[in-house]
């Protein structure tokens, strides 16, 4: 008989909308914190890069779904001027309650807004942004062709979709030390700190290993609809910022 926490994984891996949604909520308060811990840091200068390789110019739109605590969004905003602007979507409430005081701390309310929106069904028409773009989010969603193209449609011809997401290292003992601390050390430091009931920690790795190489993913953007995908890999393979082009 499974136990508890083995179905909770298994809806997780299977990207069962509310649990989705009740994993992030459960570690809502600590997410900032682990992401920083558990990348070394390292996590702030990702979302610059992938920021700066998109090609945003100073009025671009740039929507940011499964935008969290809206990290990545304020990245974006940076390369901004007034007529720019982001919009953070998320699916999960609690996140973007946690991303809201930082967004006014740093008075950026005209650079960005955060709504509340199913990245499987946006609620923006055809062609509303110039960017659409994601960190560490496309791997939770339930369908991840649906949503890709549904990435890609809210982006008008010429515009881009990024993806910023974990990936696997190719050299051999980098590998191997990074994945012993992927699957074991990480997980337990996140429960310590989190006390989520839900087993957010665990899941972060196992999803991780389940998603596409950045090959595969480069493949599945462009069929997709998405051309001159190309990808830049960080912090020795760890993660890709997958960048293609709406035609």
């Amino acid at each position: 008989m499974n136990t508890n926490s083995e179905i909770q994984q298994e809806e997780l891996l299977t990207k069962k909308a509310e649990s989705i949604r009740n994993m992030f909520g459960s570690i809502a308060m600590v997410y900032d914190f682990l992401n920083a811990l558990l990348s070394l840091n390292f996590d702030k200068s990702w979302r610059k890069f992938a920021a700066k390789v998109s090609g945003v110019k100073p009025d671009t739109k740039v929507l940011d779904v499964c935008t969290g605590t809206g990290d990545l969004a304020i990245s974006y905003s940076k390369l901004l001027n007034g007529n720019g602007l982001v919009v953070g979507s998320d699916y999960c409430h609690d996140m973007l309650r946690h991303g809201l005081p930082k967004i006014r701390k740093r008075h950026l309310e005209n650079k960005i807004k955060l709504i509340e929106a199913d990245t499987l069904q946006l609620p923006f028409r055809n062609n509303a942004f110039e960017v659409s773009t994601v960190a560490f989010g496309i791997r939770n969603v339930a369908d991840l062709d649906a949503g890709i193209k549904e990435m890609g449609r809210v982006v008008g011809p010429n515009g881009r979709v990024v993806i910023l997401e974990f990936s696997q290292p190719t050299n051999f003992l980098f590998k191997r030390i990074y994945f012993f601390y992927f699957t074991r050390i990480l997980p337990m430091i996140g429960r310590l700190i989190s006390k989520s009931k839900i087993d957010a920690y665990s899941y972060l790795p196992q999803s991780v290993l389940a998603f596409p190489d950045k090959l595969s993913m480069k493949k599945k953007m462009e069929a997709c609809g998405l051309e001159d995908v190309r990808f830049f890999t960080r912090t020795l393979g760890i993660v890709t910022v997958h960048i293609g082009k709406k035609p």
